[in-house]
């Protein structure tokens, strides 16, 4: 039987590709003690980030993240957070009457402030995946086609793969600057590429939007059990019809996905 390849392989990049949790912790907290410079926290800072990588998987986009803090440092349930996400954010948001532009102003203004300023100890708090350049490469390198479709700004992504030695196109990346929901990029790639596309996501959120798309339901979804995931995403996907659970060992296999 011979095998499928998709006419797109489009990939989530936090979570899928690059591991950036020390990263994020250390950009919010560097926004939090911006936002709440006087308040104390009554939590030791291991136990913060701790708990924030255990929570990480509820951020959509990078301003959410000091947000995540506040509300742990508030002592908020982690059950609440992580079925009720969007209601804590806004709640928080109207509290100390923050928008979702400064904030994110603040975090893309401070990696940017850290990258010129030193921006090996930035680097440093980033990891690629075992594999994923590698693999990546060999796709390339066999002509298959790729796009990165993620919430992270363009010009970080594109720095961190440099400096991982991977040669991505600019324009292959679609990053926070799209302001376009993740569905709606899929569906102006199918356009081009044609039908069916393959969607790599850490996101469970993500791949529900996708499935939900009429205009979508040839595509391929694929929850990346590495990535920020948590075990009651990882068991609503296996029970969804169209979710494919997709361990790293199996990614770097592409394209015997399916059949894996």
């Amino acid at each position: 039987m011979a095998q499928i390849f998709p006419s797109l392989l489009a990939l989530d990049f936090d979570g899928v590709l690059c591991n950036g949790l020390r990263e994020y912790f250390q950009t919010s907290w560097r926004v939090y003690q911006q936002v709440w410079p006087e308040q104390p926290l009554g939590i030791s800072l291991e136990k913060l980030e701790r708990q924030f990588g255990q929570l990480r998987a509820v951020i959509t986009v990078g301003w959410e993240m000091p947000l995540l803090l506040r509300a742990i440092v508030e002592g908020t349930p982690a059950q609440e957070i992580l079925q009720d996400w969007p209601k804590v954010c806004d709640r928080l948001l109207a509290t100390y009457h923050l928008t979702a532009a400064d904030l994110g102003a603040r975090v893309d203004g401070l990696r940017d402030r850290w990258i010129e300023t030193d921006w090996q100890s930035w680097l440093a708090l980033h990891n690629f995946y075992d594999g994923v350049i590698a693999a990546v490469q060999h796709w390339q390198a066999q002509g298959q086609a790729l796009a990165i479709v993620t919430t992270k700004e363009q010009r970080f992504v594109t720095y961190l793969l440099e400096q991982a030695g991977l040669s991505f196109p600019s324009e292959a990346i679609y990053g926070k600057e799209q302001q376009q929901p993740k569905p709606v990029i899929l569906q102006a790639l199918q356009s081009t590429y044609g039908a069916p596309l393959w969607f790599v996501e850490d996101r469970l959120g993500a791949l529900l939007q996708v499935a939900a798309t009429s205009e979508l339901a040839e595509t391929k979804l694929f929850l990346a059990t590495w990535g920020y995931t948590t075990a009651g995403d990882r068991a609503q996907a296996e029970a969804h019809p169209r979710i494919h659970l997709l361990s790293l060992e199996q990614f770097c296999q592409f394209p015997h996905w399916l059949s894996a």
